[in-house]
């Protein structure tokens, strides 16, 4: 269980880092994948509710980021905020 919480947590914290939509996609689809079959395994004892979680989660993961990511990034130079489309 430990090493699980600490896979998740190393896993949520390379997310905050993805800038590219891909980047962002897959991450949330591990982020998703693991959380759900954690959830689903508990919740159901089985390896197959483990799987059920897992893809489920996979798939909500992956079309959440993808909703979520931001549209404009930005960048300092010559002490002004620049935009850029991301």
């Amino acid at each position: 269980m430990r090493t699980t919480l600490v896979a998740v947590v190393m896993a949520l914290t390379l997310a905050g880092c993805a800038n590219s939509r891909q980047d962002r996609i897959a991450g949330g689809a591990l982020i998703g994948g693991g959380s759900g079959a954690l959830i689903g395994g508990l919740a159901g004892g089985t390896a197959g509710a483990a799987l059920a979680g897992g893809l489920i989660g996979a798939a909500a993961g992956a079309i959440i980021a993808d909703a979520t990511r931001p549209g404009w990034c930005y960048y300092w130079r010559n002490h002004r905020r620049h935009y850029v489309r991301c």
